[in-house]
């Protein structure tokens, strides 16, 4: 047990959580060619990748759809059990971001031969814990060999085919609601380099292990008309996600988004996620800075997050309740951080201004 805690799993890989996504890109330019072969006919397609949703639904019967996702990735921190239950919960999240509740997952395990396997065994026991937790079941599933350790589920959900939600359902005169603070790519790659300890992690490892669960119940009991989690796209890539999908342009109160704590005094050290800059590179072309914002809170926008919050869309009148909600369920840094406009010619999707 000595020698296995010695372990630093993020030294195995060099990106860290959903950091180590494809880069946003690259990968539009892979599915510019695959949305041609998106089988849009099938009348059972509820929702598929067209719209980059964050999970695939498929109607099986009049009062019943399926809801499919699958996530992985490389550590995110040392400790392997906390590793396999932020992967799990970051899995999980899709299916919760829909609507839908999970039912079954399989295991996806990139393993290098060189660690002891009870690292292995503690992994998936922290995926089978928040599976379980979640009420859903661990059936199976696939290992290859990797030098970079790679860990995450594929997870089935259920979901009513008339109470999924989506990406693009927000309208004109809905307020924005973020779940969870933002940081966690600048605090990961910040303890990737030894700029922080494993304390200073820990606000972090909290939020990344927190089903989204008691979030989309209060958005189910609430009503709200579209959702996404912010992961790896940070939250500029997946407002602007909604905002393509929906027609409508986004307005973000930057003082308003809940941000853990440390995370801009490492930005102004310059400890940015390189998916961070990816962000940036791919997603500013539709964003417009309002005044005079400084250019650490802009890296902060873009910054790619793990095991992120719910981004909900609701209609103004409903929105203290669903805040409250919220709250009452435990999660407490729940915040209203904008508001959508009507979409208008020439302006940008996102905007971010300061204010009260």
């Amino acid at each position: 047990m000595e020698e296995k805690s010695k372990v630093r799993l993020t030294t195995m890989s060099t990106k860290a959580g959903c950091a180590a996504k494809f880069g946003p890109g690259n990968l539009a330019k892979v599915m510019a060619h695959m949305n041609r072969q998106e089988r849009k006919d099938d009348p059972n397609l509820i929702v598929g990748f067209g719209t980059c949703d964050d999970a695939g639904v498929y109607k099986i019967a009049p009062d019943y759809a399926l809801i499919q996702t699958v996530d992985f990735f490389t550590p995110i921190v040392d400790d392997p059990y906390t590793f396999g239950a932020i992967a799990a919960t970051n899995a999980l999240s899709d299916v919760y971001a829909m609507g839908g509740t999970p039912l079954t997952a399989l295991n996806i395990c990139c393993f290098s031969t060189g660690l002891d396997p009870e690292v292995y065994a503690e992994i998936l026991q922290g995926g089978l814990d928040k599976v379980t937790e979640a009420g859903a079941v661990v059936l199976g599933g696939h290992t290859v060999t990797d030098n970079e350790v790679k860990f995450g589920v594929s997870v089935t959900g259920r979901v009513h085919p008339d109470k999924v939600l989506t990406n693009g359902g927000a309208k004109p005169g809905d307020v924005l609601i973020l779940t969870k603070p933002i940081g966690t790519g600048v605090l990961s790659t910040a303890f990737k380099n030894e700029m922080i300890c494993e304390e200073d992690m820990k606000e972090a490892i909290t939020s990344m292990s927190t089903l989204n669960k008691t979030a989309s119940e209060a958005a189910q009991k609430i009503g709200v008309n579209a959702c996404t989690d912010v992961t790896g796209f940070g939250l500029s890539g997946h407002s602007y996600e909604v905002a393509a999908a929906s027609n409508v342009n986004i307005r973000i109160n930057i003082s308003k988004v809940p941000v853990m704590e440390g995370v801009l005094n490492l930005i102004e050290k310059e400890c940015i996620p390189g998916g961070g800059y990816a962000n940036r590179s791919h997603y500013e072309k539709w964003i417009e800075f309002e005044g005079d914002i400084s250019d650490i809170k802009k890296a902060l926008v873009f910054d790619p997050q793990t095991s992120g919050g719910l981004l909900l869309f609701v209609p103004k009148e409903k929105a203290l309740d669903l805040v409250r909600e919220l709250k009452e369920r435990g999660t407490l840094r729940s915040q209203v951080i904008g508001e959508v406009m009507s979409k208008t010619e020439g302006e940008k999707f996102i905007t971010y201004y300061e204010g009260e």
